[in-house]
């Protein structure tokens, strides 16, 4: 049934239908909506005997979530930006111990300077810890994939990271069926973990271990990754096949079969590219849209498939390696090695920086022309970037 409702209470309710058992997670914007709907559906008693624990901290709220996977609960937290970099060591450690929590990240902008609005720099900070990281197109995609997440996370021992975008998904409102807990029960069974800390039963995890064998536990962390990239589209399938609709799985093509330039991109922009592209394909460019939903593990293979036969490639990066350039771009151009597709890199939305249908149209039809360098920022306000380079080479404007 469609409801208008806000992108993180959609969020809510979809975990509160996936049945978590131990909920612990500290406020941070724009993530605290989520956690805010579910506190109070602890308190009314509408999650059965499931513990919300308040924490002092973000780190707190991982370590307890670690604690309460490690004896065999079913755990969920939320977090961004700050507050994902807060938990970091802890968020290696659940990936290390191979536990499958599930992590809403609301996509926030990492200061210095102090940002609160979205791009992608704080989930791409981690990465490489070793958690799936699955980014969601619509306010819908994100209530659909934390209900995959959870079963993800159970059938592969890996926690789960959920990306949406802040602001522009957690505080909107759309139409969104939100997973019944019915439909929600036949698809996700109840969690019977792979590990539990047992006082009757006592065992050590997550030892000491030496350069002896240390190579060979981080190879099998990879391993479970590559055999993810198996799982992941079998979940979407079967999610499909019970909700009637198509999210998750590892790419979203959109418009490609026959584009002869192709923009890569995640979350939420795709749609504005979407509507780009249908406006293009009017005025005879060819372009197409390749969303990415699994990031990690990164569907190499996958993405090399789709982009073989297009004449360019544009990846979208809201997020920047300063002195590098994109960060998604440096997968794809991973996964066209051999292949003689120019890659262009876009940066573009940092700090909530609005990405329009005008702009993304100009931009395409410059790399249409191949007139894109190899690295550009979109909108970039170069008056504004002279001045302050002219100010920072004067003596007087050095601090």
């Amino acid at each position: 049934m469609l409801r208008q409702i806000e992108g993180s209470r959609a969020v809510a309710e979809a975990v509160a239908a996936c049945r978590p058992e131990v909920i612990s997670a500290y406020p941070i914007s724009p993530q605290t909506h989520i956690v805010e709907q579910l506190s109070t559906l602890v308190r009314l008693g509408a999650l059965g005997a499931c513990q919300f624990v308040n924490v002092e901290s973000e780190f707190a709220a991982m370590s307890v979530t670690i604690g309460a996977s490690a004896t065999g609960s079913r755990a969920y937290t939320a977090t961004a930006s700050q507050g994902l970099l807060f938990m970091a060591e802890a968020v290696h450690n659940a990936a290390g111990l191979g536990l499958p929590i599930v992590m809403t990240v609301a996509n926030r902008a990492i200061g210095a300077p102090i940002n609160i609005w979205n791009d992608h720099s704080d989930a791409m900070s981690q990465r490489d810890a070793g958690w799936v990281q699955l980014y969601a197109r619509t306010v819908q995609e994100a209530a659909d994939l934390h209900v995959q997440a959870f079963r993800l996370a159970e059938e592969v021992s890996l926690p789960v990271m959920v990306c949406l975008d802040g602001f522009v998904l957690t505080h909107c409102y759309e139409p969104v069926d939100v997973p019944d807990r019915e439909r929600v029960a036949a698809f996700l069974p109840d969690f019977r973990p792979r590990q539990v800390l047992d006082p009757d039963h006592p065992v050590s995890i997550g030892a000491m271990v030496g350069p002896e064998a240390f190579t060979e536990v981080r190879y099998l962390a990879h391993v479970a990754h590559l055999r993810t990239l198996e799982v992941v589209p079998r979940v979407a399938a079967e999610f499909a096949a019970l909700f009637g609709r198509d999210s998750g799985g590892l790419l979203h093509p959109y418009r490609c079969d026959d584009a002869t330039t192709v923009v890569v991109a995640l979350g939420s922009v795709l749609g504005t590219l979407a509507d780009t592209v249908d406006e293009l394909r009017h005025g005879g460019v060819r372009a197409g849209v390749l969303g990415v939903t699994s990031y990690r593990p990164f569907p190499f293979a996958a993405v090399r498939a789709a982009l073989r036969t297009a004449d360019r490639v544009v990846v979208i990066d809201r997020a920047l390696a300063p002195g590098t350039g994109g960060i998604l771009a440096a997968d794809v151009r991973t996964a066209l090695t051999g292949v003689p597709v120019p890659v262009s890199t876009v940066v573009a939305g940092l700090g909530g920086r609005s990405i329009t249908r005008s702009s993304l149209g100009a931009m395409l039809l410059h790399a249409e022309r191949d007139e894109l360098e190899p690295l550009s920022f979109l909108d970039l306000d170069v008056a504004r970037v002279d001045r302050e380079l002219a100010r920072t080479a004067s003596p007087k404007g050095r601090w």
